[in-house]
């Protein structure tokens, strides 16, 4: 009789996986979901409160050559964000040095892209996309949301995200990022941006912020020399270019800092929480 069970349950598990708007429809997170054909082309998907809800996906950091995507589940981000009623998304990249940071951003737009063009059968509203990044997540995104090459790339428009959120990042200048903390990761970077000054302009959200731009930003640090400088740097460039951008710095200083707006975002007491609630609410009224 247990094995007839636990037969049943498998069976169920495979039909769910294989037909993800009965997933949605019944609150079942989908995980491992293949966007691509690389192992890391992954993303996992968890529902939102019905077939019109918001989607939020988060682009994980790790220096561009670790992290995962299942850092996500049990977050207080993923709780949060789920009680806003909001769909939400944790993707996967493929990692440095196997791969280039050219083909990060290339994974970032094939996920929204992938996700984007299954809005109806995995149940949300393909037309209020955000895209959360932190650390490296957060330059991907901040990358994506300014060059359009990516997301053309993908048979996506810069509209087709209804805003950017990156959390702490750097090297929005990447030239001006090899030269910070070179002691401490200065190896990262070289291994991310290589030496060539002509490529290292081309990955630096900062060089792109002429229109066009996804149509907004929050761009949120720490106590950060570096951090604080680019992001406001970033929110410059594209508040010239008439894209709106909006930069606010909460307490932390250094690595604790930069952990803790990821690990503690979505905390009611954390002060992020409420100002990326107000800017999602925003984006998504539109």
């Amino acid at each position: 009789m247990r094995r007839i069970a636990l037969a049943i349950v498998a069976a169920t598990s495979l039909f769910i996986a294989a037909v993800p708007s009965i997933a949605a429809r019944y609150g079942e997170p989908l995980m491992g979901l293949s966007y691509g054909t690389d192992d890391l082309q992954r993303l996992d998907y968890w529902a939102g409160a019905g077939p019109d809800a918001p989607l939020v996906i988060f682009v994980h950091g790790g220096g561009w050559k670790r992290g995962d995507k299942d850092m996500m589940q049990g977050s207080a981000k993923l709780e949060h964000w789920q009680e806003q009623g909001y769909a939400v998304a944790s993707i996967n990249y493929r990692l440095v040095p196997g791969n280039t940071v050219e083909q990060q951003a290339a994974d970032v737009a094939g996920a929204v892209a992938w996700l984007h063009d299954r809005a109806q059968t995995l149940g949300f509203d393909g037309d209020r996309i955000a895209l959360v990044g932190h650390s490296a997540g957060a330059h991907l995104v901040a990358l994506v949301g300014t060059d359009p090459q990516y997301f053309r790339a993908a048979g996506l428009a810069m509209d087709d995200v209804a805003g950017i959120v990156p959390l702490d990042g750097a090297a929005y200048n990447v030239p001006d990022q090899m030269d910070e903390n070179a002691l401490l990761m200065g190896a990262t970077y070289r291994q991310a941006f290589g030496e060539d000054p002509a490529r290292q302009r081309a990955l630096s959200p900062n060089m792109h912020t002429a229109a066009p731009n996804a149509p907004a930003f929050l761009i949120l640090h720490v106590q950060r020399d570096d951090a604080r400088r680019q992001s406001r740097e970033l929110a410059e460039g594209l508040t010239a270019a008439g894209t709106p951008a909006s930069v606010q710095e909460f307490r932390g200083r250094g690595l604790r800092g930069h952990a803790q707006i990821n690990r503690r975002m979505g905390e009611v007491d954390y002060p992020a929480t409420p100002v990326v609630d107000a800017f999602l609410r925003r984006v998504f009224s539109k």
